[in-house]
């Protein structure tokens, strides 16, 4: 079975997602870009989604593979690849997810040229990666007291 026809047909490889994005985008369709770990899904990665999505028609989750997140946040995955797509394609908001290895997704956005960037609040405009490819980029409220660093140590606390 194809990756593409996994996950209720929302994931996709990059040149997969690339074809279905210049298709949509040809059709009048805003396509939002965001990405991430996504690693153990809260109530502030939800809030995030749903505002992303408020962007455009389309919303696109690029997510972060195992290998990259080992790259960037000591100990984790949680939580599989694999396992991690399937919940994000399971939430309404989100229409595509694909996985990229690199540290940043700066080559997937600059593949797939989205109308709107957005990431979470604890990133400032000008650092986020490909902002200078998007048409316009946004960083929304943090939802402060909730991430998923805190709920790790919680448990590891019990």
């Amino acid at each position: 079975m194809k990756r593409s026809d996994q996950y209720m047909g929302k994931t996709a490889d990059r040149n997969e997602l690339k074809e279905t994005v210049d298709r949509l985008k040809a059709g009048g369709k805003k396509i939002v870009f965001t990405n991430g770990c996504f690693d153990i899904i809260h109530i502030g990665h939800v809030r995030y989604l749903k505002q992303a999505k408020a962007f455009g028609d389309i919303l696109v989750v690029g997510l972060n593979s195992d290998k990259s997140v080992s790259a960037i946040k000591s100990g984790r995955p949680i939580n599989p690849q694999d396992r991690r797509a399937e919940v994000l394609s399971s939430l309404e908001m989100v229409d595509y997810v694909t996985i990229f290895d690199e540290e940043t997704p700066y080559e997937l956005i600059k593949l797939l040229q989205p109308d709107i960037l957005v990431k979470g609040g604890d990133w400032r405009k000008e650092d986020i990666a490909g902002s200078d490819i998007a048409k316009e980029t946004f960083s929304l409220p943090y939802v402060h007291g909730v991430s998923t660093t805190q709920i790790i140590e919680k448990i590891r606390k019990l």
